[in-house]
């Protein structure tokens, strides 16, 4: 039972680090807009969080006997990395900058109100569990 209720904390925390990651990625096109040859970049959220929660990954199976073993889980650091991807961009610019500021802000937002209801969700949660403990 206890398992449970942490890998669901757990996967929600992910989404959060994984949230606030894009966040920066948005911010980054955005405050680039102005720039020459400036590629905007996004993430693709859902595989992101299944490759940083392990899902479809059969080495986040794998455990550690020893000590000095690596460890397989996934990093939601490294999962951004791996899954920024170039935006297409929805008209030609002479400077060839990418960024449409109607799709990051947008996004920005779309992302900003995704990030609140996970927070929520995680306080919803917690208090859920408090109220069980205490017996309320």
């Amino acid at each position: 039972m206890l398992d449970r209720l942490t890998q669901t904390l757990d996967f929600h925390g992910q989404a959060l680090v994984l949230r606030s990651q894009r966040q920066q990625v948005i911010a980054s096109n955005i405050a680039n807009a102005d720039t020459p040859n400036y590629q905007a970049r996004d993430m693709d959220f859902a595989a992101a969080l299944r490759e940083a929660s392990g899902a479809g990954n059969p080495a986040a199976s794998l455990s550690a006997t020893k000590a000095g073993h690596l460890s397989t889980g996934g990093a939601a650091a490294g999962a951004t990395q791996a899954g920024l991807k170039y935006a297409t961009p929805a008209q030609t610019n002479l400077d060839r900058n990418t960024v449409d500021m109607d799709r990051e802000r947008a996004a920005f937002a779309d992302n900003a109100v995704q990030y609140e209801a996970t927070l929520r969700f995680i306080n919803g949660n917690v208090k859920t569990m408090l109220s069980a403990i205490t017996g309320q």
